[in-house]
């Protein structure tokens, strides 16, 4: 497959010679880190202090025919806080080959893919999460009409330079309901999706070697309303739990998806619930649980309003959707959900004369109640129930432009979280951390495209409570713009009432030319979870020089 699709690159690539219509695209990054120790965080420098992660990606497209291949190179090895699959790996890291018409899209080689919400199925990259769970194989898009779409996949997800062991399939497919019934009061989309692991049990024929999950879906759109229904099930699997079987019951798995919205001009609600029963789901079953999100099949992120600040991410929520049965710990997923508004008040209002807007957001996400029966190893979940709570968040932000030249932002946030949550578990044993924290926000412009911009944080933590974890926090960034393209900050996050008063400093910069982006930075990295879109992984601390470079065309 990798010499058929490199070869057909090069044959594209011979005949755009000829024909000179065709066109290449693609980019480089790389992200480079130079360790220093640090006695302050008790931070000593691995062997390898120099780390990188590196990507080529070019891609040619010949009229209905595309190509691409991207290059990796973790050398001399990966950056810290990624898994240890890519670590001193280098090599052609995905490929492909697609042909797109008006109503055929196949894909042959690497390719992302999701379906629906991702609930079921999603692939996709994510560098900065060290994340890439691509496909190996092939897909075939067919669009009859415009009312009618289906996707079928096959292959195996990417797992570092080599592939699952679990071979995947799945079968995806929408209907514009209200464009074959005709119906002109509101926008029905009707979906379905099939997704299929087979891997050999091997000796143990209590291990089903095929599992497999159905799934539906429902959206609407009605003048101002919006919203949508998903439901999942999953088949019967065994429990894993750090590569071991830790159940000889089958336990199957359930997830429902329910969202609910109101926009209109300056004012806009959405609602999201969310079920989650032992709904995990892996390409390799004993990957089931592992921290770096290899081998997963199904997107589950936490559904939770995603903050910009230094100190609004120190406590930041991983969604739970697995079932664990064991003596140290038992829980069957979670359940919850959040609630968004946003109100933009007119201009020329006493809040300012260019505008306001007035952002809320509460979000709550709890374990499922469940009975467990040790004896038998069965379990009895309620379908919400009073589980023990996971996560709490209420927060409001308020966005001001007093002026041509001034604008503003302001925070709170009142945070309740699970230690375990914080830490990767177990839950419920270590206590709540309860948090509040306020930021405020101030930005100047001037004229060339110069601007200073000054945040001012502070955490609180609720001292009242069994968990005080790391106590106050104070924080601080001031940045300036000499220009859209040159940029400079100094930023610091000040653990002043934690143990040793710990000060996790940052400054640095980024110019950019063109296509180009190069950032330089040097400081403290404050250990804990790093979340992208709800996604989290785990990053210790450290201390270094960090050195970023994007190159697009």
């Amino acid at each position: 497959m990798k010499k058929l699709i490199l070869g057909a690159f090069l044959l594209m690539g011979t005949i755009s010679f000829s024909q000179d219509n065709g066109y290449f695209f693609g980019g480089l990054e790389s992200n480079s880190q130079w360790l220093v120790p640090d006695d302050k965080i008790g931070f000593e420098t691995p062997d390898d202090r120099f780390r990188s992660n590196n990507y080529l990606q070019l891609n040619y497209s010949l009229g209905n025919f595309t190509a691409g291949v991207q290059y990796e190179a973790y050398l001399p090895t990966v950056l810290l806080g990624y898994s240890p699959t890519w670590e001193n790996q280098n090599g052609i890291g995905t490929y492909y080959l697609n042909f797109k018409n008006e109503t055929l899209d196949i894909t042959g080689g690497y390719f992302y893919e999701q379906f629906g919400s991702g609930l079921i199925l999603r692939t996709w990259e994510d560098r900065q999460l060290g994340i890439n769970n691509a496909f190996k194989g092939l897909r075939v898009k067919f669009t009859p009409t415009a009312d009618i779409d289906i996707t079928g996949v096959y292959g195996q997800l990417r797992n570092g330079f080599d592939v699952s062991e679990g071979v995947m399939q799945g079968l995806d497919a929408n209907l514009d309901m209200s464009s074959l019934l005709n119906i002109d009061i509101v926008d029905l989309t009707l979906g379905g999706s099939y997704v299929g692991r087979y891997q050999a049990n091997g000796p143990n024929d209590s291990i089903p070697a095929n599992v497999n999950a159905y799934g539906g879906r429902l959206d609407f759109v009605a003048n101002n309303f919006y919203g949508g229904v998903e439901a999942i099930t999953k088949d019967p699997d065994v429990l894993i739990n750090e590569g071991e079987v830790t159940s000889p019951q089958h336990f199957d798995g359930t997830a429902l998806l329910v969202n609910l919205g109101y926009a209109q001009k300056g004012l806009g609600i959405s609602s999201t619930f969310r079920r989650l029963e032992n709904f995990s789901f892996y390409a390799d079953r004993y990957a089931e649980g592992n921290v770096y999100n290899e081998q997963i099949v199904n997107y589950v992120p936490g559904l939770t309003k995603q903050h910009d600040y230094l100190l609004s991410n120190i406590y930041v929520y991983n969604s739970q959707p697995r079932l664990l049965f064991s003596d140290s710990e038992k829980r069957a997923g979670e359940v919850g959900g959040q609630v968004d508004v946003y109100y933009s008040f007119d201009r020329e209002s006493l809040l300012g004369k260019y505008g306001t807007k007035l952002a809320g957001n509460f979000s709550y996400w709890a374990g499922l109640e469940a009975t467990f029966n040790e004896e038998d190893q069965t379990y009895d979940p309620k379908f919400i129930g009073k589980g023990d709570r996971y996560f709490r968040d209420l927060n409001i932000e308020i966005k001001n432009r007093w002026s041509s030249k001034w604008s503003s932002v302001a925070t709170f946030q009142d945070v309740i979280i699970d230690k375990g949550v914080t830490e990767g578990g177990p839950l419920g044993t270590q206590g709540d951390i309860r948090a509040q924290i306020a930021v405020v926000e101030a930005t100047r412009r001037f004229s060339g495209g110069k601007a200073l911009r000054l945040e001012l944080q502070h955490l609180w933590i609720d001292k009242s409570r069994k968990n005080v974890d790391r106590k106050n926090w104070a924080g601080g960034v001031l940045e300036y713009n000499f220009s859209p393209n040159f940029t400079l900050y100094a930023a610091d996050a000040w653990n002043y009432e934690g143990e040793g008063k710990i000060h996790y400093y940052s400054f640095g910069g980024s110019y950019s030319k063109g296509p180009a982006r190069f950032a330089l930075n040097y400081g403290r990295q404050r250990g804990g979870l790093i979340c992208v879109g709800g996604v989290c992984r785990y990053v210790p601390e450290n201390t270094g020089l960090t050195a970023n470079l994007v190159v697009t065309f």
